[in-house]
């Protein structure tokens, strides 16, 4: 279990606490210091690789981006509107949810937010009073745990490993559970595993949180990206009966390649609707209108570049994996979603290369950045040490290149 917001010392008088201490618990966005490490190592002239953002390498799609330009032209999108969103928008991720998911909502169930991160944050501040758990499978992304406890719970961690394909099973749920418990995290595919969970297991997690009274919010931020044989299963949609009781989190960027745009939604109950809006309404108001109408196009239209990306995706899925696997003390399963790799380094950890032994995950990715010039994201961040997260939404020929220097380098480890 990870412990709560820390309370402040009281011995210190307020006015000379210069940060709080709920705001001063929160981590940096370890994904988002790496990628920002290697872009500024790049504009320094190094050639470094980053497998460090989960971002698609692809342009939004043009049809998106001429929606933005005709709306920038349009003076009623210069101008407040609806905090919750532009009715047609929500009209649309309405239509949208039932096309893709099965689920049927109706539009006043829709809050449109500024990306995935502030959809979070808002479902667990509206749903959450201080004290409540929610348990959160690890590996996780690590938005998770720090909107949870910025909300005022108490994130409960339940650890999976490669042996199990990195899903967890009811029986770890019911052991963390507690009389304190009011909601479980579920996401597949996930971030950063890429794990999907099969339909049968889904609703044996979902009939679980029935049985026990308890919120489920399910992140569908990958939905679109599935391969092979795994298919995606929207939880609400599989067990109507859990709908009351389930938050539903997601937006454009991935699916459209539209993580700068900053559009994301919540969707659930109506009164939870309603309180998040209300905090939106104060927080931040509407989102970007231009952004708005672009992620109107995108939603509203047909799924033909998703399916152009997601064959890339896959193609590079496979070389990322079967390169990993041939270094010698790195197990990489294949992931089933979304576009990460997630593979277990343990086998090299206290081994000598080039001088050092690195003894955990973040010091062998300070290695291989600083040895192999390549940019990944260490297991601590996702709250299981021991493993590296690579993204592989990046060009072919960069994947390749990046991963073979990692190869390279990490083939030199000696006892």
């Amino acid at each position: 279990m990870s412990a709560s917001t820390p309370q402040p010392d009281q011995s210190i008088r307020p006015a000379d606490r210069r940060v709080s201490a709920r705001i001063g618990a929160i981590a940096e966005s370890a994904t988002l210091a790496v990628d920002a490490k290697a872009k500024a190592l790049k504009a320094a002239g190094r050639p470094v690789i980053g497998f460090g953002a989960g971002e698609p390498d692809f342009p939004t799609p043009d049809y998106i981006v001429e929606a933005a330009v005709e709306a920038c032209r349009d003076p009623k999108n210069h101008r407040y509107t609806p905090a919750g969103g532009l009715p047609e928008l929500k009209a649309a991720i309405a239509a949208k949810t039932l096309r893709d998911s099965g689920y049927e909502v109706d539009a006043s169930q829709v809050l449109v937010t500024n990306g995935g991160k502030q959809a979070i944050y808002e479902a667990f501040a509206a749903i959450l009073d201080p004290g409540d758990e929610v348990i959160i499978p690890a590996p996780y992304w690590t938005t998770y745990p720090e909107s949870v406890q910025l909300a005022g719970g108490v994130p409960v961690e339940v650890v999976a490993d490669e042996t199990t394909g990195y899903k967890v099973s009811v029986e770890q749920l019911e052991a963390a559970r507690t009389e304190n418990t009011k909601v479980v995290l579920f996401v597949s595919p996930s971030n950063p595993t890429g794990a999907v969970y099969t339909e049968a297991e889904a609703e044996a997690i979902g009939r679980w949180a029935l049985e026990h009274g308890l919120w489920v919010l399910t992140d569908e931020i990958y939905e679109h990206l599935v391969y092979g044989d795994a298919s995606f299963t929207s939880l609400p949609a599989l067990l109507p009966e859990l709908a009351d009781k389930c938050v539903v989190v997601n937006g454009v960027a991935k699916t459209y390649a539209m993580t700068g745009w900053r559009v994301g939604w919540v969707i659930g109950p109506k009164d939870v609707i309603k309180a998040a809006t209300n905090l939106q309404s104060h927080a931040t108001s509407n989102v970007s209108n231009v952004a708005q109408r672009a992620a109107l196009a995108a939603v509203a239209g047909d799924l033909d570049a998703v399916a152009e990306m997601r064959e890339a995706f896959d193609r590079r899925r496979k070389t990322i994996v079967r390169m990993l696997n041939e270094i010698e003390g790195v197990f990489c399963p294949e992931p089933e979603g979304a576009f990460y790799a997630y593979p277990s380094v343990k086998g090299l950890l206290g081994k000598q290369i080039r001088g050092r032994r690195p003894q955990t995950s973040g010091e062998l990715a300070a290695l291989i950045l600083d040895e192999a010039e390549v940019a990944v994201v260490p297991g601590e961040a996702f709250g299981t040490p021991g493993y590296l997260r690579l993204s592989y939404a990046l060009g072919d020929a960069d994947l390749v290149e990046g991963v073979s220097r990692v190869q390279k380098l990490l083939g030199e480890a000696r006892d």
